[in-house]
C-alpha cells in the first residue's frame, strides 16, 4: 500500500469513526428479528442462499449498522430493504449488526480463470491508466476490510458485488463518503467489474 493510498483511505474513514464509533449490540436480542425478517434472504447464519443478496456473516458490525441506518433514513435506496427496516428501532439495528458480525463467514470460489487473473491484477494493483486504485489499499489484501467504511469483501457473492459496483457507477447507490466508490466505479469497464466480482468471490 502506498502512503498516498493509505492517506486517502484514512481521510475518508476518520469522519465516520468520529461520527459512529463502534457499533454495539446484543446478538441474542436480534434472534427473533433474524428469524422473522432476515433469514429468508440472508440465511440464519448470514450466508445468503440467493446470489443477488449479500452474505452478512463476519461483516464488520459498524459497517452493517451504518448500512442498516442508511436504509432506514433513505440514504441507501432499495425497496425491499427500506421496507424491512422501517419499523425497526435503533437498538434493533445495533443488535442485528452484532449478530451477523458474530457469524462465521463461508469461503467462496471464483469461476473464470481469465477473469480471475484480471480481477487479481485490479484488486492488488488497480489500473493506473484509468485512475482506478488497488482495492486492497482500503479493503485489505485478503478482503477483510476496515470497519465502518470499508466492508469485508472476501467470499461475497459475485452477482451482488457486480450489482453494487454497477450501482455505484451509475449513481443509484450514493451512500459512499465523499463519493469515493462512485468515482472509482465510474472509471471501470463492464469487464473489469465482472473480473473483480469473480476474484472477490474466491478471495480469503
Amino acid at each position: 500500500m502506498t502512503l498516498v493510498r493509505a492517506s486517502a483511505c484514512l481521510l475518508v474513514l476518520f469522519p465516520a469513526l468520529q461520527a459512529l464509533a463502534a457499533a454495539t449490540g446484543d446478538p441474542a436480542k436480534a434472534q427473533p428479528v433474524v428469524n422473522a425478517v432476515c433469514a429468508a434472504c440472508h440465511g440464519l447464519d448470514g450466508v445468503s442462499p440467493i446470489a443477488a443478496n449479500p452474505n452478512l456473516a463476519g461483516q464488520h458490525a459498524s459497517y452493517l449498522y451504518k448500512q442498516l441506518a442508511d436504509y432506514k433514513a433513505g440514504r441507501r435506496k432499495n425497496a425491499v430493504m427500506n421496507g424491512m427496516v422501517a419499523t425497526l428501532s435503533d437498538d434493533d439495528l445495533h443488535n442485528l449488526a452484532a449478530y451477523f458480525a458474530a457469524q462465521k463467514p463461508k469461503e467462496g470460489a471464483a469461476k473464470d480463470r481469465e477473469l480471475v487473473a484480471l480481477g487479481q491484477k485490479l484488486y492488488r494493483g488497480g489500473n493506473l491508466a484509468n485512475g482506478v486504485p488497488a482495492c486492497a489499499a482500503c479493503h485489505s489484501p485478503d478482503g477483510a476490510g476496515i470497519p465502518i467504511q470499508y466492508p469485508r469483501l472476501s467470499g461475497q457473492h459475485e452477482d451482488y458485488t457486480t450489482a453494487q459496483l454497477q450501482s455505484f457507477r451509475n449513481g443509484e447507490r450514493a451512500n459512499d463518503p465523499n463519493g469515493m466508490m462512485r468515482t472509482i466505479a465510474s472509471r471501470m469497464s463492464d469487464k473489469e467489474i465482472a473480473a473483480l466480482a469473480d476474484y472477490i468471490s474466491g478471495l480469503h
